[in-house]
């Protein structure tokens, strides 16, 4: 299984958006403490829409905490500072449990924790000048990254909502 961990989200827009992605991946979502903003706010359920309750969220009060709690499973760290291209990751065990952790919107994960985990801390490739990706789009790139190896292990192929044929229908 993937899971999506957030370092200290600030925007609840995005974090509303990682839900609703985790949510559409099968993933579960992690966040560590403090959040910028309160679970209950409307622009994080607005974002996140009927999906926050489709979703399985962790909370943690540090890094440390969930280091702990998820070792000794893979993590890939991901920071505009990481040396590695994402798509060195190896993330195509399905049995295993995967990790994809997030820094915060401004300022990222802190200079020591990535300095101790630069072997684990892999980038979205893009143009030099370009300082860093949204961070909803960069899970979402991750996220389907890992599940791209896992060939899309338990996600739907076809449209199962409105049916496979809805297009071919009439509709009155």
């Amino acid at each position: 299984m993937n899971h999506i961990v957030l370092f200290e989200p600030e925007i609840p827009q995005n974090t509303g958006n990682i839900i609703r992605t985790a949510a559409s991946f099968n993933a579960k979502v992690h966040i560590i403490r403090p959040m910028g903003f309160s679970m209950d706010e409307r622009s994080l359920k607005r974002a996140g829409m009927d999906y926050i309750d489709l979703s399985v969220i962790h909370f943690y009060d540090s890094l440390d905490e969930m280091i702990k709690d998820i070792y000794p499973h893979p993590l890939f760290i991901l920071s505009r500072y990481g040396k590695k291209s994402l798509y060195q990751i190896e993330a195509s065990d399905v049995s295993e449990d995967y990790y994809f952790l997030f820094g915060r919107e401004s300022s990222g994960l802190p200079k020591d924790f990535l300095l101790e985990h630069i072997n684990e801390t892999y980038r979205v490739p893009m143009r030099p000048e370009a300082r860093s990706l949204n961070l909803s789009n960069t899970v979402a790139i991750a996220i389907y990254e890992g599940i791209r190896q896992q060939g899309f292990f338990s996600l739907a192929s076809q449209e199962e909502i409105k049916g496979n044929d809805f297009i071919g229908k009439k509709h009155e």
